[in-house]
């Protein structure tokens, strides 16, 4: 079904093959309300263990299955109201069924909330006698998680304090969302066909990426002139959030802000620092594709907002929703029928919310629960041939939750996000390899390459400097030195001069990049989309080359779900990620594909003009 050209349908003009299929998880809205009302009236029961936890490995292995029985109806009832307001964010009943169930899950967070400090209060004698005790066999994985917070949990005076000030010491990504996405107003610009055309948070990216140069220049600049004219105001909210995360850090004995993000997945600081060192010491093939983006483009000097434009123009195609489903899955035929056969019954059955229809979410993801299809919502277009990649990325993410559903127990299916971009990385990796073999037009292939190098670029390389940027800026504040404007915008200065080199002119405006990154207001999780992409590539090469194992081994990573901590489940699979070899394997991938790509455009430039 071709949804291109035609109006944004309603959601009752699509037929029922096009949508998902959520009575897999309610079969109708009443059953829905008969599990919100057995949450509502089963919950206090909780406080039934209060000061009892510690008693025994019995009373224990008890609150945390009637603890489960909670989770399990829970995450469902949440599943269910969350997948229906992503269909249509405006319709009054979704919102206010999710308006109830928010207003629950606090009052079970609450009831819910001595638990965790209880079990790490059990003496560690009774503790390690707990752990033998057979009725908490299924139970050790997540109660070591819970234990290895001990020394990090304060008195119970101190930690009501905690409690009490939390409101007070978070916000800061909200006030940021506001500002920027409400009361920030950067007005209008008229495209190249003379329209007027709105500029915004969410539209400016699109600017960038048009073919017109003067384009692109006046959106950069009248973009940051909004962001000049509330600089301070950003700063200061940056420098208030980064008080925030260091104040818990010392008041939890961690040793600064950095080790106590990486202390919740067990990821040593060299992890980070390693990243880090290892793009740093191969920044050349970067600046190599700048200067052939500045050639391409035939401009005397390159600028940021030059970056993004594709230097293949967007390849004319049409590849119908099933038709992406079969490229999908010729690409992953590697991985064996399990795989196949279970994705392919997935996305011909009704797991895919397929296309546009109004009011629905934009953009795609992937979401599941336990017992139940993973779901994912797409906003296909056929002319867009990056929504193959799309499918084939979300179609990782749920594949992975299926595997670990069908492995795990229910508190150890989820995996963390330190894992969650692999399997749909892995997934993109392996189709790009596939459309590759599949064509001789080098159209299409300069296309396909030009876009594996902007990921690599903008997940493993800018993402980086985005963890060294929060990680220096953190030690600012932990060395009692003042972080102010200035500071902000001349250490990133410094970063965009490193990281861009000397062949990119970096406007004065673009300093104030570092106030406009919403993960700096939330930070420590950019450094995770680095280490993905390069776990996902060192999986992905070790298939492709037919390694004997590597399939298997790539299985077990998906079934193992949250069982273990993050990069212990990497290492089963084999990629170590406390050695730098992902990380340098996915650079040499990138300087390979950016010396494909000279060579294909030299000869087009040598002969026609892709």
């Amino acid at each position: 079904m071709d949804r291109t050209e035609q109006k944004t349908p309603t959601r009752a003009e699509l037929p029922e093959s096009d949508k998902w299929d959520l009575t897999h998880l309610f079969a109708e809205t009443d059953k829905w309300a008969e599990d919100f009302v057995w949450i509502q009236s089963t919950y206090p029961k909780l406080a039934e263990w209060k000061g009892r936890v510690g008693e025994s490995a019995q009373t224990l292995a008890l609150g945390l299955e009637f603890d489960k029985s909670l989770d399990r109806k829970i995450e469902r009832v949440y599943h269910f109201a969350s997948l229906q307001l992503a269909e249509d964010s405006a319709n009054p009943e979704y919102l206010s069924r999710m308006g109830q169930l928010q207003n629950l899950l606090t009052q079970i967070s609450e009831t819910a909330a001595f638990l965790a400090p209880e079990i790490q209060a059990i003496s560690d004698e009774n503790f390690a006698q707990f752990l033998e005790d057979p009725v908490l066999a299924e139970w050790k994985t997540q109660l070591r998680k819970i234990r290895r917070n001990k020394p990090h949990v304060l008195s119970e005076p101190e930690e009501r304090l905690l409690a009490l000030g939390s409101a007070a010491l978070e916000g800061y990504d909200d006030t940021f969302s506001q500002l920027t996405d409400v009361d920030m107003k950067f007005g209008t610009i008229i495209d190249g066909d003379g329209k007027e055309r709105p500029l915004t948070q969410s539209s400016f990216s699109s600017f960038l990426i048009k073919r017109d140069h003067a384009l692109r220049k006046r959106a950069f600049h009248q973009f940051y002139e909004e962001f000049a004219d509330h600089q301070f105001t950003l700063a200061t909210s940056l420098s208030y959030s980064i008080k925030a995360d260091v104040f818990r850090a010392r008041a939890r004995r961690h040793s600064s802000a950095l080790e106590a993000s990486l202390f919740r997945d067990d990821v040593p600081l060299a992890v980070h620092d390693g990243l880090i060192s290892s793009v740093r010491a191969h920044l050349a093939p970067l600046h190599r594709y700048y200067e052939l983006r500045r050639r391409v483009l035939e401009l005397n000097e390159l600028h940021h907002y030059d970056t993004y434009v594709p230097l293949v123009p967007e390849i004319e195609t049409r590849v119908t929703f099933d038709e992406a489903i079969e490229r999908v899955l010729d690409s992953l035929q590697s991985l064996g029928p399990e795989y196949v056969t279970t994705l392919a019954g997935g996305l011909r059955g009704r797991w895919c919310d397929r296309y546009e229809t109004k009011g629905k979410r934009s953009g795609a993801f992937s979401s599941g629960s336990y017992g139940a299809p993973p779901f994912i919502l797409m906003n296909y277009k056929s002319d867009v041939f990056s929504d193959i990649y799309t499918l084939a990325h979300e179609a990782g993410h749920s594949m992975h939750t299926w595997f670990a559903q069908k492995t795990q127990s229910f508190q150890d299916y989820n995996y963390p996000i330190f894992l969650a971009e692999v399997a749909s990385t892995f997934n993109e990796e392996l189709l790009t390899h596939h459309l590759l073999e599949q064509t001789d037009d080098p159209k299409m292939r300069a296309y396909i390459i030009n876009r594996q190098i902007d990921d690599i670029r903008g997940t493993l390389f800018r993402q980086t400097m985005f963890a060294e940027f929060e990680k220096i800026i953190h030690a600012i504040e932990e060395h009692g030195d003042a972080l102010t404007l200035d500071v902000f915008k001349a250490e990133y200065r410094a970063l965009l001069q490193a990281y861009f080199g000397g062949g990119v002119v970096l406007d004065p405006q673009l300093d104030l990049e570092c106030l406009r990154i919403p993960h700096f207001y939330n930070a420590f999780y950019v450094y995770k989309y680095a280490t993905g992409i390069s776990a996902a590539v060192a999986l992905s090469e070790r298939v492709l080359a037919g390694q004997s194992g590597a399939v298997d081994a790539y299985l077990r990573f998906l079934r193992s779900g949250g069982s273990k901590f993050p990069l212990e489940t990497l290492q089963a699979a084999g990629v170590d990620m406390t050695s730098s070899a992902p990380v340098e394997s996915t650079l040499r991938l990138f300087e390979r594909r950016v010396v494909e790509l000279e060579s294909l455009l030299d000869s087009a430039e040598r002969g026609s003009r892709l």
